[in-house]
């Protein structure tokens, strides 16, 4: 569940971050309520998130997913160029998402434990 909640959360900042960029300086009302609506919402489910999932991990997901998508949108909607590059790169984001994923984590407390770790 908490990959979902991170998933949907960046989904949350992909949202903030393309209505941050409609707001024309928060001088437009509708594009202004969806960014702090998106933006909080966003920074919720990530912070629940990170309850479950490392810090580091789920940051790193949270931004390139939600960088992926917005890249992805504007230039779906015409707002940016589409080159091949752009689709290379996204891709790289993506992959490197999903290998955080499926790289497993390790226990703070194994990491403090093991041969050689510092002790206070």
């Amino acid at each position: 569940m908490p990959w979902i909640i991170l998933l949907l959360s960046a989904v949350c900042e992909a949202v903030w971050a393309t209505a941050l960029g409609y707001s024309n300086g928060f001088t437009q009302v509708v594009p202004t309520v969806v960014f702090f609506a998106g933006l909080v919402v966003s920074m919720l489910g990530l912070g629940w998130a990170m309850k479950s999932i490392p810090i580091g991990t789920a940051y790193a997901v949270w931004v390139g997913v939600g960088a992926a998508l917005t890249v992805t949108w504007a230039i779906a909607v015409g707002d940016e160029p589409f080159s091949i590059g752009k689709v290379v790169f996204i891709g790289g984001i993506i992959a490197a998402v999903i290998g955080l994923k499926l790289v497993p984590a390790k226990k703070a407390d194994a990491v403090a434990d093991a041969p050689g770790a510092a002790s206070d």
